[in-house]
Parts: C-alpha cells; structure tokens; sequence
C-alpha cells in the first residue's frame, strides 16, 4: 500500500506557473511509476504527464509537452509537476497516482490515487 497527499494546487492567472508535489508513504517509493492525471468538469480523466520508478522515462500528454515537468525525488519519497504557461483549459482537479504495473499509460492502469488538488486558471 502507499498513500498519496497532493498539494500546490490553487488559483493562477493565465500564463502564470504553479507546482503541484505530492508526498507519499508506504513501501519502497522507487518501486512504483507515478503519474499525475487530471479531470476537468464534464470530462473524462486523462493522464497528464508519467514518470518511471528511477526517473529516466516521462511521458507528457500531447498538450502539456513543452509546458509541464514532471520529476520526482525518490530519497524524499515526492513525485512534482512544474506547470508553466498554464492556460485555462489546465483548470482541472489533478491527481497524483501510483502504479506498480507496467504497459500502455492510461488512467486505468494506476493502482494508488490521492485526494486530487484543484487548479484553476483564471483567463
């Protein structure tokens, strides 16, 4: 088991930046692919950017490449997304995920989900 607490969510303006962390308890850190999901109101939810357990592997949706960073600290136990240039289509609540699977990212596949941190980007 591992538990998962986001946090650094909150009201940006449009083209402003935010980092979202997320902390997480439990077993060996390293041994879980983390990813950082978000659903918009009305929406489905989708995998926003997704890190291997030692770093060396991310994969970033097609709308937030060039944009987010994802990376994570595994001495501190701490998955991050450095969000810059949002805009207010990344108005979301985001999720911070584990999995200790591994294949096609989608957000089907993550085992561990924390509580969500709202995002909200006013234009």
């Amino acid at each position: 088991q591992v538990q998962l607490v986001e946090s650094g969510g909150g009201l940006v303006q449009a083209g402003g930046s935010l980092r979202l962390s997320c902390a997480a308890s439990g077993r060996t850190f390293s041994n879980y692919e983390m990813g950082w999901l978000r659903q918009a109101p009305g929406k489905e939810r989708d995998v926003v950017a997704h890190i291997s357990g030692n770093g060396d592997y991310t994969y970033y949706a097609d709308s937030v490449k060039g944009r987010f960073a994802i990376s994570r600290d595994n001495a501190k136990n701490t998955v991050y997304l450095q969000m810059n240039s949002l805009k207010s289509e990344d108005t979301a609540v985001y999720y911070c995920t584990a999995r200790t699977t591994f294949g096609r990212i989608s957000p089907d596949g993550y085992n561990y989900w924390g509580q969500g941190t709202q995002v909200t980007v006013s234009s």
